[in-house]
């Protein structure tokens, strides 16, 4: 059992937000999974994401490796809104869905209407009571590379301020609200730390906020699970963006489908006709462990609300040996998204069992 904010996630293992996560049968699919502790919904946006055939994945044939162009969902937030609706209210299961949402740095007035939406749910459904069960969570991603001219926003934590804001405004309001961040694969000390200092800082503004605004919190400033940090868990770590694979390296049943248009046939000798996309699975484990790791380290080392954010390691948990690395290296919880895609809802079962 593993509590984040609001959250409890037993077992401590769920899907990362991937391409297998988009659609209700699929998310129906993991949430009926007894080897699941969460679900994690692909990532949506306000209006839905424009998706074409150069949008697509491929396994690799030599380990349990994939590579893919996707962006985010093509499925608007409200989809998602009405499925989760639906697959809560046919069950008493207290089994958290953790929403995936993202927004242009630019645009925070769509992150905050996704909020919103997110909370008017939360609220129809009873979902904000301080009893550690809560059903509902928030992660950011701050980290898709296959967006066209643009770098993940992970990369510059200084231009996510404008979202951060978003979410420590809505935390303030509603510390039963769990939120977290999924990140993008760091290589250098400062990256990490940069990240630390920037949730350090938007959880001093709002703690003081909060015990400002209602005396009843000022009474219990830490409402739920011990924590009084806006940014509950991080999730790391998303694909590696910038990655290639040719034709030959890759499983001929999982070739990118559909074909590529006559218009990328230039591209065939690769295994994605946008030729370059983000690297997941077995290759990318020893990063994913270093980046768990090093988080994993700094937190211990704060003193601070952030030393109480917990991590969600992903990246390469391929079977039970790799989580248990995962574990080893400091993450509260993992998921996995390659394994899941090869072996359907069994991976978490051989995640979970001997």
């Amino acid at each position: 059992m593993v509590q984040i904010n609001s959250i409890n996630i037993t077992p401590p293992v769920l899907n990362s937000s991937c391409a297998w996560s988009s659609d209700l049968a699929q998310l129906k699919a993991l949430y009926e999974s007894p080897f699941t502790g969460a679900v994690t919904t692909r990532t949506a946006t306000l209006k839905g994401y424009k998706e074409n055939e150069s949008h697509t994945f491929a396994f690799a044939n030599a380990t349990v490796s994939s590579i893919n162009s996707y962006g985010y969902s093509p499925h608007p937030l409200t989809t998602y809104l009405g499925w989760i609706e639906d697959i809560l209210s046919s069950t008493t299961n207290p089994k958290p869905i953790i929403v995936s949402i993202t927004s242009d740095v630019d645009d925070p007035g769509s992150l905050a209407s996704m909020v919103s939406q997110l909370q008017e749910l939360r609220r129809k459904i009873g979902d904000q009571a301080s009893n550690g069960n809560a059903r509902i969570a928030i992660e950011l991603n701050t980290s898709c590379p296959n967006i066209k001219n643009a770098s993940p926003p992970g990369y510059n934590f200084g231009t996510l301020r404008p979202l951060l804001q978003v979410l420590s405004e809505a935390y303030a309001s509603d510390p039963t609200l769990t939120i977290g961040l999924k990140l993008p694969p760091f290589v250098h000390g400062q990256q990490f730390q940069s990240v630390l200092d920037e949730i350090t800082s938007l959880n001093s503004d709002t703690t003081l906020h909060i015990h400002n605004k209602v005396a009843s919190i000022v009474n219990n400033p830490d409402p739920v699970g011990g924590t009084s940090s806006v940014v509950s868990f991080l999730t790391c770590t998303n694909t590696l963006g910038n990655s290639l694979l040719f034709a030959d390296q890759i499983l001929s049943a999982t070739s990118p489908s559909p074909p590529p248009s006559s218009t990328e046939q230039s591209n065939s000798n690769f295994a994605l006709p946008t030729v370059l996309g983000g690297l997941a699975g077995e290759a990318l484990h020893p990063l994913a462990l270093g980046n768990v790791y090093r988080f994993s380290q700094n937190l211990k080392g704060r003193k601070n609300s952030a030393s109480r954010i917990k991590i969600i390691g992903v990246g390469g948990v391929t079977s039970l040996e790799a989580r248990e690395r995962m574990i080893r290296a400091g993450a509260d919880v993992v998921a996995c998204a390659t394994f899941f895609g090869k072996e359907g809802v069994k991976a978490f079962e051989i995640l979970t069992h001997p």
